[in-house]
């Protein structure tokens, strides 16, 4: 177990698709599994913010999201489907570029198949926050950030400003 250096803004590999991981794949993986875990709950402390990482923000490039709120969850090959019509505008934040706020679009519901760690065919509707999460770490497995999705040209902003952007907001 090893807390790993995250990937950050400007790294090529953070681009790049992550592969299929087979069922043979997952006892060999078990090492990266708890790498997630401590790399999250390291960047936690030293932030006071994280619930989820996906594998290739530590070099892995394998389908695997860890989450981490109540409880670990283990994404392994996820597929995002059945996504509302109806989004929202939110604030991202990216372990990748900790000091930095991106406003994205995002569906407001949808669901999310998944292998958990036991090879087991999962699903979860998710809404609000769990669905933006969800898929702001997905676009991870496919090599996009949530700087390729900003709004507009405006929507970068240093979280150092965030009382700002509230009072922009309301």
């Amino acid at each position: 177990m090893t807390v790993r250096e995250i990937l950050l803004l400007g790294n090529p590999r953070l681009y790049e698709i992550s592969d299929p991981v087979e069922k043979q794949d997952l006892p060999g993986l078990q090492g990266v599994i708890d790498d997630l875990h401590d790399t999250l709950m390291d960047f936690r402390v030293r932030h006071g913010v994280g619930r989820a990482i996906a594998a290739p923000q530590i070099g892995v490039m394998k389908r695997m999201i860890y989450l981490f709120i109540e409880e670990p969850t283990l994404f392994v090959n996820p597929s995002i489907d059945r996504k509302s019509i109806e989004t929202m505008e939110v604030w991202d934040d990216c372990m990748s570029f900790p000091d930095l706020l991106v406003k994205v679009s995002r569906h407001r519901t949808c669901r999310i198949s998944y292998l958990d760690g036991d090879w087991n065919l999962r699903e979860k509707l998710l809404g609000g926050d769990l669905s933006e999460l969800l898929q702001h770490e997905y676009d991870h497995l496919d090599g996009i950030l949530a700087v390729s999705r900003a709004m507009d040209d405006r929507s970068l902003a240093l979280k150092s400003q965030r009382d700002r952007l509230d009072r922009q907001a309301g």
